[in-house]
């Protein structure tokens, strides 16, 4: 039967071919971005086409902002789904409850448009299909939502009360084609432009510059349609379109983003150019950028915006690429379709390697093995071809797309074959990319996702005999890695040193940029479910290393570190430092370098610069003296601290921003002083021992030194389950989340078996186990003093077979809400957990509890501070409070709300202060890994159930004003 224009499987009628875009030329444009009439109806045909007519009224419709998407302006509501379609998979049919939203917009001609020539009617991104009207005219449909789609408009324009309908339907045939990770969310979410197109005006044109390494010489080439002369003044070059020229230049690279500014000038129109010179190729099972292997450390990257979803803004975008830069990104991989056009000028200019993705996923057919999938029918390849040439033809003068790839997830076929052939004859100066085909047949990259380090390492030493010999000999990438879902990714350190270890592992994509979380004012932000969706993926549309508000996770701060493009080692004996350059191309001229030694008690507090050599080159490394640190007391812990510090004038960032550091522990932690020699004494229900009172009965502390405890300490194994803890159904292997709730370690019961008093100590014997099972925790808590302080040691004995990792092994206690300000040595500023401690800096580090709660969109197990040596917990900043000393370092949490107030929280506002302050003082952590859509974690950071003792010392912490001033400066944290 015939089927409808939406439900058709060609990519549409009436469009011109597509070409280059380019944002400016000296042609006049008009922006028809702003308020549109709009209209929703709930079918396909539930209106008719009269709108489009002359004369339509359309006072009474409702308005919405174009770009934009209709569902996050009052009509009707967003959609997550991961992988499955949210209408039955049917292709290329749809339901017939299709939302569809018409669209008009009136509107005049400016004063200067010219009388002669042509227009253009371009729209950059309209989901899922679109059919377009101009002054009552049919121009024609089109699917292919992130990609543009011009129309020749000339004859039709009139220089006032011009009227363009657009009729938008949220389901399409386009759909199946679309099924990426993400909100579905319709609308014309992209810029609509009217462009004046003079006689001969630049039509397609393709800008070809590649650079000969070993000669240091470009070579430009600039193909056009319409013949016209090519211009580039800083390079003396005046020459026809589609002849080569060669001469010196300097190359682009995204370390050194170089761009020449030129000029295409045909009879009708100038067309400024921004060249890159810069040859991409795999030489030797390598990729190979100006004749150097490089290393990808980058991104996936969503569109997306907290309140606008896909349809983003310029100073976004730009925000985004200098984030990246900031947090030493080099790479980012267009998941999973090409993004605004203008995103990509900002990758060029401040320099991104790009791998930019068509807008191709069918990955809801899974379900059904396969059957019917789109890229493996001939019906749907034009369709097919169509999108990979809307990419190519857009994005192919940008330096920075150095690698194309077809799609994400569409299993593979016929299709995907013709797009990869299409692509190699019309671009030869760039790689192709595609995960799904692990054969290699059409791509020139052995791309991988999740691949956990055993894996990723047989891979680099080319051992991965289940493929065929061609694919050994390709380099590899893993598209997605280190999944940045909630507290994580953990094992990101590991999987760098595979990446620098083996020449063919050449790094990878984490996934993702940015939480996809919607403003909500009850939620705080929204994910999957919270707008009454059918189905849908909960909140795996978090999953990003920014917050929506664009804020740094702690996980991005550890993938910074991980990736610092300089390396720091230490020779104690020599007191010398190695500075190693890991860049690619650049060198250290664009750096200072300095150092500190800083210490515990401030005695030592010393700062220097180092003197790098500028001209040190990308692999190479040299050793440069320290001035000896400063004579140490017996008493104090010092250490090195290293920086590498922006220092020239950058457009990515500020002047001292810091690129890189580490440190480096110079004398050991002094052994902490037991305190004991007191007695404790029984009197009635009480038991004094120094600074502290006890429960007689239960041996429960319940004051000390005057100060009332909300909650004695006790031992406690349960940490709020983190998304990485939960793991997903389809990783396999053991997720912990699950188990420990099975087990019971939610819900642990304590059992007081014994109170003793000695001499000198109080001790109490309990054991703590869930319930209905046979395994247990015996746990000994002995008490001394020595008048002043308090000390306990726990001991832990396991009892039973424990299958399972603990989540955390610490005590648990609570305080007043007033102490509610924190000072600390030891681990910080940030969150850390044992394989996520990257950007954990030792030193002193002071801030409001609030503040050291991480703000996951899905609360869980946060704020954690690694190696902490003592902490206090004060009433303001230099007020009175609990000083504690651990022996050895602990793990350090402090939350106004209970763990188990944190385990049922779904969404940040479930979460609200009360009156008392939380502490946890944990022996240990488990890790974190990336389960969450990667492998679990490794085996050196997972916490078992084994003998443990550790000690805590409790004193009152006195208040003293003039401590602020004496607080040792750290150097600059950028984050």
């Amino acid at each position: 039967m015939d089927l409808p224009y939406l439900e058709d499987v060609s990519p549409g009628t009436g469009s011109l071919p597509p070409r280059a875009w380019y944002a400016r030329s000296d042609a006049v444009s008009l922006s028809l971005n702003g308020s549109w009439r709009f209209r929703l109806s709930p079918t396909a045909f539930a209106a008719d086409d009269s709108f489009a007519a002359d004369g339509y009224d359309a006072g009474a419709w409702d308005t919405v902002a174009v770009p934009g998407h209709w569902v996050l302006e009052g009509h009707g509501a967003p959609v997550y789904t991961n992988m499955v379609y949210p209408f039955p998979v049917d292709p290329p049919r749809v339901p017939t409850e299709n939302p569809t939203g018409d669209h008009l917009r009136t509107f005049d001609l400016p004063d200067d448009w010219p009388a002669t020539g042509g227009g253009t009617l371009r729209f950059d991104g309209v989901e899922s299909c679109a059919r377009v009207w101009l002054n009552g005219t049919e121009l024609g449909e089109f699917k292919g939502s992130r990609l543009p789609h011009e129309f020749a408009v000339g004859h039709l324009l009139k220089p006032s009360g011009n009227v363009l309908a657009v009729r938008v339907h949220q389901w399409s045939s386009g759909s199946y084609l679309e099924d990426q990770d993400q909100w579905w969310l319709p609308g014309i979410f992209r810029d609509v432009t009217l462009l004046h197109r003079p006689e001969g005006c630049a039509l397609d044109f393709f800008t070809h510059a590649s650079y000969d390494h070993r000669a240091g010489t470009g070579t430009l080439r600039v193909d056009s349609d319409v013949e016209g002369q090519v211009s580039v003044p800083e390079l003396g070059i005046e020459v026809a379109t589609g002849e080569s020229v060669t001469v010196p230049v300097e190359p682009w690279t995204a370390e050194t983003p170089r761009l020449y500014d030129g000029i295409l000038a045909t009879a009708g129109e100038r067309v400024p150019l921004r060249i890159g010179f810069r040859t991409v190729a795999v030489e030797d099972g390598v990729i190979k950028v100006n004749g150097r292997r490089i290393l990808f450390r980058g991104v996936n990257r969503h569109e997306f915006h907290p309140e606008r979803g896909r349809a983003l803004d310029l100073a976004t975008m730009r925000t985004d690429v200098l984030l990246m830069k900031q947090n030493n990104i080099n790479a980012v991989r267009t998941s999973h379709y090409p993004p605004h056009p203008a995103f990509l000028d900002f990758c060029d200019e401040l320099g991104l390697w790009v791998i930019d993705e068509c807008d191709l996923e069918t990955h809801g057919f899974t379900e059904q093995e396969w059957r019917d999938n789109p890229v493996d029918d001939d019906r749907w390849t034009p369709a097919l071809l169509d999108r990979a040439a809307r990419m190519v033809e857009r994005d192919k003068n940008h330096p920075s797309v150095i690698i194309w790839s077809l799609g994400n997830e569409c299993g593979t076929g016929r299709g995907l074959e013709a797009m990869a052939r299409w692509i190699r004859e019309r671009d030869t100066g760039r790689l192709i990319h595609y995960e799904g085909d692990q054969s290699c047949a059409y791509t020139d990259m052995y791309s991988r996702m999740y691949a956990d380090h055993a894996e990723v390492e047989r891979i680099g030493r080319r051992e991965d005999t289940d493929g065929p010999e061609r694919r050994r000999q390709l380099p590899f990438i893993l598209c997605e890695y280190g999944h940045a879902m909630g507290n994580g990714p953990g094992g990101l350190s590991e999987y760098q040193r595979l990446f620098e270890a083996h020449e063919r592992n050449q790094g990878g994509f984490i996934w993702e940029w940015i939480d996809h979380g919607f403003e909500h004012p009850e939620f705080g932000y929204a994910y999957g479910g919270d707008f009454g969706e059918e189905l849908h993926d909960g909140n795996f549309v978090c999953d990003g290393l920014l917050f929506p508000d664009r804020c740094g996770s702690p996980g991005l701060d550890a993938y910074k570190r991980v990736i610092q493009p300089v390396r720091f080692g230490y020779d104690k004996a020599a007191g010398t430092v190695r500075v190693t350059n890991l860049h690619d191309f650049a060198d250290l001229s664009h750096l200072s370098f300095g150092w500190m030694y800083i210490s515990d008690d401030d005695a030592v507090n010393e700062v220097g610069e180092l003197a790098v050599p500028p001209e040190l080159g990308p692999g190479e490394s040299v050793e440069l003296k320290l001035p000896d640190p400063p004579p140490a007391s017996r008493a104090t812990e010092t250490f090195l601290h290293l920086t590498a510090m922006v220092g020239v004038e950058t457009n990515w960032t500020k002047l001292d921003h810091v690129v890189a550091r580490d440190e480096f522990a110079l004398t050991p932690r002094p052994a902490v002083r037991v305190a004991t020699g007191e007695r404790p004494v029984r009197e009635g229900d009480f038991i004094t021992l120094g600074p502290g009172t006890f429960d007689a009965r239960t041996g429960e502390l319940r004051t000390l030194s005057g100060i009332s405890l909300a909650s004695a300490p006790r031992l406690d194994i349960w940490r709020a389950p983190t998304d990485n803890d939960n793991g997903a159904s389809w990783q396999g292997g053991r997720r912990n989340g699950l188990l420990w709730r099975e087990l019971g370690l939610h819900r642990m019961q304590h059992r007081l078996d014994a109170v003793e008093l000695t001499d000198d100590a109080l001790t109490v014997r309990t054991r703590v186990a869930p319930a209905s099972r046979n395994i247990g925790l015996r746990a000994v808590y002995r008490w001394t003093s020595d008048a002043a302080q308090l000390r306990l040691t726990v001991s832990v004995m396991p009892e039973g077979e424990w299958t399972v990792p603990l989540p955390r092994l610490g005590i648990r206690l609570g305080l007043p809400a007033a102490y509610g300000f924190a000072h600390w040595f030891g681990g910080g500023p940030g969150e850390a957990y044992p394989d996520t401690a990257a950007a954990s800096d030792t030193g002193r580090h002071l801030m409001p509890v609030d503040r050291m709660q991480t703000p996951y969109v899905r609360p869980q197990e946060n704020g954690a501070r690694a190696g902490v040596r003592w902490a206090e917990l004060r009433a303001g900043f230099s007020g009175e409070g609990v000083r504690v000393v651990g022996d050895p370092a602990f793990w350090f949490t402090a939350r106004r709300w209970t763990t188990e107030q944190l385990d049922a929280a779904t969404h940040r506002t479930d979460l609200t202060p009360g009156e008392t302050l939380w502490v946890h003082l944990d022996h240990g952590q488990q890790g974190i890994g990336s389960q969450s859509c990667g492998p679990g974690v490794l085996p050196q950071y997972e916490l078992h159930a084994a003998p443990a003792e550790f000690s805590l010392t409790f004193s009152r912490r006195e208040a003293t004003p003039e401590d602020e001033p004496t607080l040792p400066p750290l150097p600059p944290f950028a984050g």
